[in-house]
């Protein structure tokens, strides 16, 4: 029987996402130090934010609470119109993120704060509040400029600021195995060259599934054959296939948030039309007259997800693709407390040394992140790996 931690668990993490690698948000997923493998080198990336030197610094201010209205409304309006990219905007993994800059509820070159995220997700699709916090600051403490409080919503860019010091980047939700994970149900693993652009072929895939199993829809029967299926294509064919702590955690959410945000909040029966999943996920845009959800909601019936084919957190050892070991230790939504524990320590090996503005400000992104964990968790002490203010 899955247990009430893990739908609180699976409730606040994946985000936007599906916000993940496939749907809105993403999950990081490796140990601690093959975080610092692969982070993009922008130039100057000795930045003297390490040492809280003379970069000027934002003050974060607390994440933004739930809005006064929380029910379904137009959010397809007059004031949010779709808008083609202009040279230079960037987008990323996350669909729900890429359909908010395009219509202008998050800034339209996708690079914003946290504050503006929580926001827009609450506003444009009714993210619930606490689910919007946790997500956006887990992505923001690991991808995101803490000192300028800016975040990326795909790939590397000057306009978050100057670097942080090694190993740390600011590299954005692009990132592989931080916040981006494998086995992404419309994008590619990392393993073979991009894992934020729309996959055509995957996307394919999940209208084959939608025709096989949902009659022409996408629900919660394809969602779990779907979230199984991609499973083992990843095992079967990357051979650095990771599946576990945070990306175990948001590849079963990620797979319901096309059900409980991207239906219209005026249709009673959740399921999802393969031309409105082709707006979102292929043309970063709403439907035409699209209402946001009637309720606030995130990743509820995830645990029907994981039912379907249970599953355990591992990844494919000694770079050999069908040699999946699980992994005792990771997070899972049994042990949420791991997760915590293991991206604070990812956060410390990103920063191991910070000093003035940076060490503020991580502190109170901790903070703010730990707030939203202990509503989900409950019994996980917060950790002050930088001291308290």
């Amino acid at each position: 029987m899955v247990s009430k931690r893990f739908a609180h668990l699976a409730a606040f993490l994946v985000v936007l996402g599906t916000l993940s690698t496939s749907f809105a948000f993403p999950g990081m997923q490796v140990p601690n130090r093959a975080l610092l493998r692969r982070q993009p080198q922008g130039e100057g990336s000795g930045s003297s934010q390490g040492g809280g030197g003379p970069v000027e610094g934002v003050d974060p201010p607390p994440p933004p609470g739930p809005p006064t209205f929380t029910g379904t409304k137009l959010v397809n309006d007059a004031d949010h119109p779709w808008q083609p990219l202009r040279p230079g905007d960037i987008r990323g993994p996350c669909p729900g993120l890429n359909t908010l800059a395009s219509h202008g509820y998050l800034p339209r070159d996708g690079v914003a704060t946290p504050a503006q995220i929580i926001t827009a997700t609450q506003e444009g699709f009714n993210f619930e509040n606490n689910a919007a916090i946790v997500a956006t600051y887990l992505g923001h403490l690991l991808n995101g400029n803490l000192v300028t409080d800016l975040l990326s919503i795909g790939g590397l860019t000057p306009k978050t600021g100057p670097p942080p010091p090694p190993p740390a980047h600011a590299g954005g939700l692009n990132v592989h195995g931080t916040f981006e994970g494998d086995a992404g149900m419309t994008r590619g693993d990392e393993f073979f060259g991009d894992n934020h652009s729309f996959n055509q072929t995957l996307f394919d895939k999940l209208v084959d599934f939608s025709n096989r199993y949902g009659g022409g829809f996408y629900n919660l029967t394809v969602a779990g054959e779907l979230r199984y299926s991609r499973i083992q294509d990843s095992l079967a064919t990357n051979p650095e296939f990771q599946f576990r702590n945070v990306r175990f955690i948001t590849a079963y959410g990620e797979t319901v948030f096309p059900i409980n945000l991207f239906v219209d909040g005026r249709q009673t029966e959740r399921k999802l039309s393969m031309d409105d999943a082709a707006a979102f996920f292929r043309d970063m845009k709403f439907p035409d007259d699209f209402h946001r959800s009637s309720v606030p909601a995130s990743n509820e019936n995830a645990a029907q997800v994981l039912a379907a084919h249970p599953w355990s957190p591992g990844f494919n050892a000694d770079n050999q693709v069908n040699n999946y070991v699980e992994d005792p230790t990771s997070a899972d939504f049994e042990h949420p407390c791991r997760l915590y524990e293991f991206v604070v320590g990812a956060v410390q090996e990103l920063y191991p040394n910070p000093t003035g503005i940076l060490r503020r400000n991580l502190i109170k992104n901790l903070h703010y992140w730990y707030q939203g964990v202990n509503v989900n968790f409950g019994g996980c002490p917060e950790l002050f790996p930088y001291g308290q203010l």
